[in-house]
């Protein structure tokens, strides 16, 4: 009888532990402007996939920093390299809701030009049919034959009220599934996304003369609207003005190739250090959720996008409780400041440690 109990309560701890165990994987969804090797949209993937606490159930890609075409390819090649071609790859929108090139070209000779324009950027523009330079190699997998807005609806069915949809770029295919389905933000457990800015306390010319300029709102404002418009049960913000405070150093590359994983020397080779304002924009949302005892301050407004089609067109707008327009607005959690050292530390730990496989 004794044999049998202790055999029992063993039993039942594992029970528990493996319960626990499950309870942790966070389910989520990383939609990205993906663009690539490395750089700010791929490193925050690979924090993501990186955490044992996740569960990376698809990557929904969209135009942004480069064309949809060359960005899912540089996706696919990076978990091939990392060993989790598991984790499906779904096409999403190759232009935004209304913005084109054509129309920003002329927006610019009226109101002044434009740092950044993604896939547009004169500088590294070429056709959306081709993929650019890939010096990480062409990958041999293909992206699912579903696309990123069904994707995002039929997991949200499935798993109604455990996904966190990560947003590391334009809002488009985010907008399009709340086109689709108006039940999509109610079924999600809620909202993670780096965007919109404030005022930023930087002397970078890209918004120290534009302080609510924010390419990915900036890029599809009339998505970015409807998404903000949406009925998120939680929506959380890593605005530029956080992100200013982050920087990609060459310290933080060379303690990371020390490990000679695949994927640290993947970020060894493709890490991209341009100048002074190499932030961590994407990174930090996802370390952020990761563990939210990086950020130290934060708070709550109310916020929409211009989109009068003038010289604010794109531009982020904020309110506080007290003077919100009389429309609804969502509560927005806005991350302020951060413990940088914690964040460095973790963004290293996570990039040197063995990538975790499918269960």
């Amino acid at each position: 009888m004794k044999l049998v109990r202790v055999r029992f309560f063993a039993a039942a701890l594992l029970l528990i532990s493996l319960t626990s165990w499950g309870q942790e994987k966070r389910k989520i969804i990383i939609d990205q402007d993906a663009a690539g090797p490395a750089g700010t949209d791929q490193q925050s993937m690979l924090l993501l996939i990186q955490s044992p606490q996740t569960d990376v159930l698809g990557i929904t890609v969209v135009t942004g920093d480069q064309w949809l075409h060359e960005e899912v390819a540089h996706t696919l090649r990076m978990l091939e390299l990392i060993g989790r071609t598991d984790i499906p790859v779904m096409l999403g929108a190759e232009y935004p809701l209304v913005r084109r090139q054509q129309e920003t070209e002329q927006w610019e000779q009226q109101y002044g030009s434009v740092a950044w324009l993604g896939a547009w950027t004169p500088m590294f523009f070429h056709p959306s049919d081709q993929l650019g330079e890939m010096p990480e190699g062409k990958p041999a997998t293909k992206p699912s034959d579903e696309d990123a807005a069904h994707f995002l609806l039929r997991m949200v069915h499935k798993f109604p009220h455990q996904i966190t949809i990560y947003a590391g770029g334009p809002m488009t295919n985010l907008a399009l599934a709340i086109s689709i389905d108006p039940q999509f933000a109610d079924l999600a457990k809620e909202l993670v996304f780096m965007g919109l800015s404030l005022n930023p306390r930087t002397d970078d010319p890209e918004f120290a003369n534009a302080p609510t300029h924010e390419f990915n709102i900036w890029f599809d404002p009339e998505a970015a609207h409807i998404v903000l418009q949406a009925p998120w049960k939680k929506i959380v913000c890593t605005p530029v003005d956080i992100s200013v405070k982050t920087r990609l150093t060459s310290d933080l590359v060379n303690r990371i190739k020390q490990a000679h994983t695949p994927l640290a020397q993947y970020i060894g080779k493709y890490a991209r250090l341009r100048g002074n304002y190499n932030y961590l924009w994407d990174e930090l949302s996802a370390a952020a959720w990761l563990d939210p005892t990086i950020i130290t301050k934060k708070q709550t407004l109310f916020m929409d996008v211009d989109l009068d089609r003038g010289a604010g067109y794109g531009n982020t707008l904020s309110w506080t409780e007290h003077d919100k327009p009389k429309i609804d607005e969502q509560p927005v959690e806005v991350q302020d400041d951060l413990d940088l050292d914690k964040f460095y530390k973790m963004f290293v730990e996570l990039l040197t440690a063995p990538t975790p496989q499918k269960n």
